[in-house]
């Protein structure tokens, strides 16, 4: 392991990261536990084995872990309905509303695609949230295709906080974080500004880095809001390594925690290099294979943030990589590399292969742009006056979107996100935000007078438009 110091910093360069952490974990020890780089790139701050990063998602099976604890002391069964142990649980679709389980919620197999312009900067609570689901429409049945989807571990942690008659930080910080000795890890971006030692977040945009506003994730805390270090992050590796067990201490049964490592619902995906092999899902979990080698891995996004935890269980290694930067694959590119070093095997060249697969994205997003601007109908003019298109327009679980006029355009707001529209063509306009990689095209729909009375916008991809009423003006 003597190069992976010059590895990580010469990968970091490349890929422009400014900040990252790596703990590995071999044969119950802690074999390199490092920062590199900076958390905090305007003050020249230094990333250490103590600084908090954002883990987003590898938070999901913290959460399947705290509902694994409930199962041992028969608290919750995995199989029974959720409704059993939340009455008020309710879904769009009523079979999906009396059948769901736990386990269901933690497999994405709930029929509904992401939906994440649902909670994505809202200023709900978690059980407003949770009390709005019935208003999201599936694209699939319950149980037949896998699909991605965050609201339904925040149901998952809202229903650990029920039956722990508490919260699901509450139960995480006693049950896992205080058993482990993670003193340092917490829910909230709120609170890792508090300390002294805490990452910044940065995303790369027109070829430079640049330092973005943090994401508050609280109010869909179980599916992604938990921030950490290396230091206590190893714990949690050594936990899973172990058996469930820490020191002289079973946190959770070895039934549970193998079951959270075997297949629950496969994903179809197409195997796009040889020594990778075919994805499912466990519980709070990726299964898969490195070659020839069990592979247990979950990764993480979030505004500024990317991380990745892994775990060879065969091999008796994890690994965990924590960065400040947007969506960097450099998370993939070292864990690969260590995999490599540890299971002695010949290096892949996984950085040019991420190369490549960076540059096709760009050229898919420019093509993009392109047939956009090809279609456009030039000479076109909006129907009405801007003033008929401003107002409020609204969707039963996606809130409020606002349209106000700026200058010479619009401003939509909806949340707490900010997008600009650009007309387009005849009522079509052009709505860019920051985090899409090119325009999405939104449209005003009018009612049998003439009237704007709705507005269309593509938030969610398997989906057809999100339809947003105009409320009375």
């Amino acid at each position: 392991m003597q190069d992976l110091s010059e590895f990580i910093n010469k990968t970091m360069q490349e890929w422009k990261v400014p900040g990252l952490a790596i703990a590995i974990v071999k044969d119950s020890q802690i074999i390199f536990c490092e920062g590199f780089g900076l958390r905090d790139v305007e003050n020249n701050l230094k990333v250490t084995p103590k600084t908090l990063f954002a883990v987003a998602s590898c938070t999901k099976p913290f959460t399947t872990m705290a509902m694994g604890i409930l199962a041992d002391r028969g608290k919750l069964d995995w199989d029974k309905p959720v409704r059993n142990y939340l009455p008020t649980f309710k879904l769009y679709n009523s079979y999906a509303t009396e059948h769901m389980t736990p386990r269901d919620l933690v497999t994405h197999r709930s029929g509904l695609p992401r939906h994440d312009f649902a909670w994505y900067g809202s200023p709900l609570t978690r059980q407003e949230i949770f009390e709005r689901l019935q208003y999201l429409q599936p694209t699939q049945e319950l149980r037949t295709t896998f699909q991605y989807q965050n609201l339904m571990y925040m149901t998952a942690g809202y229903l650990v906080g029920e039956i722990a008659q508490s919260s699901w930080e509450e139960f995480v910080l006693q049950e896992i974080f205080n058993s482990l000795g993670m003193r340092n890890s917490n829910f909230s971006v709120v609170t890792s500004q508090k300390t002294n030692d805490f990452a910044f977040p940065y995303k790369e945009k027109d070829e430079e880095v640049k330092k973005i506003p943090f994401r508050n994730m609280d109010t869909i805390g179980p599916a992604g809001s938990m921030n950490s270090n290396i230091t206590d992050m190893a714990q949690w590796l050594l936990l899973h390594l172990n058996q469930g067990k820490y020191g002289d201490k079973q946190i959770i049964s070895t039934t549970n925690l193998t079951s959270m490592y075997s297949p629950q619902f496969i994903i179809p995906d197409a195997i796009k290099y040889n020594e990778m092999f075919h994805s499912s899902y466990g519980l709070g979990w990726y299964i898969t294979a490195y070659r020839g080698h069990k592979l247990i891995e979950h990764g993480g996004n979030i505004d500024g943030f990317s991380a990745l935890t892994a775990l060879l269980p065969q091999d008796n290694i994890g690994i965990v990589v924590l960065t400040n930067l947007h969506k960097t694959p450099v998370r993939e590119i070292v864990v690969y590399y260590v995999c490599d070093q540890l299971l002695n095997l010949e290096t892949i060249p996984w950085n040019e292969r991420k190369n490549k697969e960076a540059a096709e994205a760009k050229e898919a997003a420019e093509k993009t742009k392109e047939k956009m601007n090809s279609e456009r109908k030039t000479g076109t003019q909006p129907s009405h006056s801007l003033e008929d298109y401003t107002g409020e327009f609204e969707h039963p679980a996606y809130g409020v979107v606002k349209i106000e006029i700026q200058d010479d355009h619009f401003i939509a707001t909806h949340n707490s996100l900010v997008y600009e529209l650009r007309h387009y063509h005849y009522d079509i306009f052009e709505l860019t935000f920051d985090f899409f990689e090119t325009p999405k095209l939104i449209s005003f729909l009018t009612d049998t007078k003439g009237n704007i009375n709705s507005l269309c916008i593509p938030l969610e991809p398997s989906f057809k438009d999100i339809v947003f009423t105009k409320g009375d003006s």
